[in-house]
């Protein structure tokens, strides 16, 4: 009897263990809601072949009134110091309109030419007053460390290129010598021209360069939107939703297509930022104040987010979370996206802690290489100390569809999308509601 009652008592510990272990074990994450319709009807809009393609001068205008309609929808706030959520500024729009060179008197083709202007008219012929300061890169010469240092110079030149180097000009051709060009200053009064030989150059070539330049400034904006903080101790902390809804406009046409969508790049990201307000607006659990913004000319240079930082105080920014490409699955599977300079600050282990329990995964970047951490609107508050990293899933660098007329939202997996934007709304709540901020990222970068 003694041994059945101890029994009994044994196995009644037992089982007040197992109850206390099941009352330990953490409940399942509370459930994030991002709107799917949402998702879908913003990437439509900015993916559309009427905004042709978001660049500054064909239909990003128009996607920022379409933001800035959906920041007043959800009940933002503009920017302090702002009437509008448009964040304006000037940029110089620099096209050519004609560009004639011959060398040794034969005709060189046009797409063997670049020329890099801020005088509205060149006209130089060898042993003429007024010619350029000559310059051969020969067959031996290192390419990028004998055009980079010319393309800062103050002074008219011309550079010859040996024949050796056609691959490494030709995607310098291909993207300056399509469409305009944008700088942040207004242009000096010097050019740059760079001319691929069809034999081996010499400085004693005789040459003859014209070209008209058309140079003009330009009104390009950002669109920023704000949901002041709940909490008065933590409301001058900010953290920052971000994203670029420019992309690269019109492009040679393939079998009849010219317009180059950008859907991934990045109306995808552009998207989130949307739906990322919608969602902590509807919250109203946001101690910080929460800043969103779709920055413009990100493809050209990073002019928006560079004219954003400058209207910051670094100081006061917790954190940034830049959307950039989110719309194909990740290389490692459904359900994951990548983190940029994951081992610059702690921002990643925080998100990934607080996506524990779920079937989701932030990881770090897998394509170190590519130095994607400098390469975005991150780039710029990183470089000023901010825990800014951008989240992606873009397959690069096997993503043949990028900078594209066929980047769709056909090619898009809107559902995963959708996935990643409520992953990143979760991984961000502890920051959000300030109980944890990032440290700050101590090393300085270059954008590449």
């Amino acid at each position: 009897m003694k041994q059945f009652l101890l029994g009994l008592a044994l196995m009644g510990a037992a089982s007040s263990a197992a109850v206390g272990q099941q009352a330990a074990k953490p409940a399942k994450p509370a459930k994030i809601h991002v709107s799917a319709a949402t998702v879908e009807r913003v990437e439509k809009v900015l993916a559309d072949d009427k905004l042709r393609g978001r660049a500054l001068n064909t239909g990003a205008p128009a996607a920022a009134q379409f933001l800035a309609a959906e920041f007043k929808r959800i009940g933002l706030q503009p920017l302090p110091g702002l009437s509008s959520f448009e964040q304006a500024f000037p940029v110089h729009e620099i096209k050519n309109t004609s560009v004639q060179v011959s060398l040794n008197g034969a005709p060189v083709p046009a797409e063997n030419v670049v020329l890099l202007s801020g005088q509205e008219r060149v006209s130089w012929t060898s042993g003429q007053a007024g010619a350029p300061r000559v310059v051969v890169v020969g067959p031996q010469d290192d390419y990028r460390r004998a055009i980079g240092p010319l393309m800062r110079a103050q002074e008219n030149v011309l550079v010859l290129l040996d024949p050796v180097h056609a691959e490494r000009f030709k995607p310098m051709a291909q993207h300056f010598g399509h469409g305009s060009q944008f700088q942040m200053e207004k242009p000096g009064g010097t050019t740059l021209a760079i001319v691929l030989a069809a034999g081996t150059p010499s400085e004693t070539m005789p040459y003859q360069v014209t070209g008209t330049t058309v140079i003009r400034p330009l009104e390009i904006r950002n669109v920023v939107g704000v949901l002041p903080g709940r909490d008065k101790a933590r409301a001058a902390e900010q953290v920052i939703f971000s994203a670029h809804y420019d992309h690269i406009g019109i492009l040679p046409a393939v079998a009849g297509d010219s317009i180059a969508n950008g859907a991934d790049d990045d109306a995808s990201g552009t998207t989130a930022v949307v739906a990322l307000a919608e969602h902590f607006k509807k919250a109203k659990k946001n101690a910080r104040t929460l800043v969103f913004v779709a920055f413009t000319a990100e493809e050209i240079g990073g002019f928006g987010s560079r004219h954003f930082s400058q209207q910051m105080d670094p100081a006061k920014v917790m954190a940034m979370f830049n959307i950039e490409m989110i719309g194909k699955v990740s290389k490692f599977g459904p359900k994951s996206a990548f983190i940029t300079g994951f081992d610059k600050s702690d921002f990643g282990p925080i998100l990934q802690r607080n996506l524990q329990g779920t079937e989701f995964k932030f990881e770090p970047d897998p394509y170190p290489e590519q130095q994607l951490f400098y390469r975005s609107d991150n780039a710029t508050l990183a470089r000023q100390g901010v825990p800014a990293h951008s989240i992606s899933t873009a397959p690069i660098p096997t993503d043949k569809l990028y900078h594209s007329v066929d980047d769709e939202i056909e090619s898009l997996d809107l559902k995963n999308m959708t996935a990643v934007i409520e992953a990143i709304a979760r991984s961000s709540q502890s920051i959000v509601s300030g109980q944890d901020t990032p440290t700050r990222i101590a090393e300085a970068g270059t954008r590449k």
